[in-house]
């Protein structure tokens, strides 16, 4: 998402500017990769009582108007990134669950060359490393450099890949 003023980014992809929606999309800015319950805090913080169902639809209508992107790392609710359509990339934190924004150093559909797959269109590619981020590993007295298997929180099987 640009920076720029809320109400005409809304009013740019094509919505009613109200309270809510601005209070939504503030929040996201605020907590950037949030759950919707985080965001649904900061934007009671804002406006005070605001209903489940607004803040969801809001989020919705946000992810489907392009103005943010919904993320769904694996065991974790799904969180909202104020940064839509740059093609960057997350990393995520084993121990913490924090989130970064990795930025993507090619493309924004990265590896996946047309003529391997010349039935299937790409529209959108999801990268997510995981591992864990400095705090956590100073926590722990594990070095940066260290990289071995065993300091990961849990064990990982090969998972078959198919398109």
């Amino acid at each position: 998402m640009v920076k720029t003023d809320p109400a005409e980014l809304l009013r740019a992809h094509g919505l009613s500017v109200t309270p809510q929606r601005l209070a939504v999309l503030k929040a996201v800015e605020h907590c950037p990769h949030g759950s919707a319950d985080a965001i649904a805090d900061d934007v009671r913080e804002r406006l005070g009582t605001v209903s489940v169902q607004t803040i969801y639809d809001a989020l919705t209508t946000f992810v489907d108007r392009g103005l943010i992107r919904r993320i769904e790392p694996a065991g974790s609710p799904a969180l909202f990134d104020p940064r839509a359509g740059d093609g960057h990339h997350h990393a995520i934190c084993r121990s913490c669950r924090s989130v970064q924004d990795v930025e993507s150093p090619i493309t924004p559909l990265p590896f996946l060359p047309h003529a391997s797959r010349p039935d299937f269109v790409v529209d959108e590619a999801e990268v997510v490393y995981w591992g864990f981020c400095a705090a956590c590993r100073a926590a722990s007295d594990t070095p940066a450099e260290d990289n071995t298997p065993g300091l990961r929180a849990r064990p990982r099987k090969p998972r078959p890949h198919s398109l």
